[in-house]
């Protein structure tokens, strides 16, 4: 195990709880004593990680404790604890770590029930829609030139290959135009609205404007939407909600603080 970095070992240690009375030494370092509780915390870090509980972990985290102490005595021997930017660092810290346990407790206090995700997860679903198409587009500046594309296409011009000239779009002028399949829901609205009003094969018209520019649409293809199953989702879904919970916490918080 790596020494901890530097930048980090003095608020480190200084969030780590004392040793209780009835907290077990785990090791003394020049009279200090290194608590029981501190290897324990990060033992449980270190399983939440997939690694194993073994002696020999044990034994790394406890020589990597007594390296932090070590060191750290001699930050404070230098008067580097003093420092106003080491100050600032521990500062942080600590708060970030009364953030996290904060938040941590009301999420226990407040979880995110199940019935929760399931609703979530159909209101995703419905508003994705019950088809996706396969579109190709073209995005120029203005709208002359949105029609002077479709008249070139019409006329027999390739609509792959004045994609790959014409079009502002980096992701998708290399394919000619091509945006795979997708369903109306994740593009911008009056582009969604414009396929889903093309037939197999048909380009629109005029080109439809949105907040990008100019596009020159044409539908490939469409089939039915191919939504994936609530247990497959479903760990993303609940953290969706779980960090909903978290802003509205912070909103609310907030709300009833005095700022001046």
């Amino acid at each position: 195990m790596k020494l901890i970095r530097c930048a980090m070992l003095a608020a480190g240690l200084a969030l780590l709880p004392a040793a209780h009375a009835q907290d077990g030494a785990l090791a003394k370092v020049n009279g200090v004593t290194i608590p029981q509780s501190r290897a324990d915390h990060l033992m449980k870090e270190m399983s939440a990680q997939g690694r194993p509980d073994t002696p020999e972990m044990r034994n790394a985290i406890k020589q990597e404790l007594i390296n932090r102490e070590i060191v750290a005595q001699e930050a404070v021997k230098k008067g580097l604890n003093k420092k106003p930017e080491v100050v600032t660092q521990i500062d942080l810290q600590r708060q970030a770590v009364l953030i996290n346990a904060y938040l941590q407790d009301y999420l226990k206090t407040h979880p995110v029930s199940d019935d929760a995700v399931r609703k979530e997860y159909e209101r995703v679903k419905e508003s994705a829609g019950a088809r996706e198409y396969k579109v190709r587009h073209i995005l120029v500046e203005t709208e002359d030139e949105g029609k002077q594309l479709i008249a070139q296409i019409k006329k027999g011009g390739s609509f792959e290959k004045l994609a790959g000239e014409k079009s502002k779009d980096q992701g998708s002028k290399g394919r000619g135009g091509d945006l795979d399949w997708s369903t109306p829901a994740r593009y911008v609205p009056e582009f969604g609205q414009a396929i889903t009003k093309l037939k197999k094969g048909q380009m629109t018209d005029a080109p439809v404007k949105s907040q990008f520019g100019w596009h020159v649409i044409r539908l490939d293809d469409e089939r039915p939407a191919k939504f994936p199953p609530f247990e497959e989702v479903k760990p993303q879904i609940e953290q969706q909600l779980r960090q909903q919970t978290v802003n509205k916490v912070f909103t609310d918080l907030r709300a009833k603080a005095k700022i001046e």
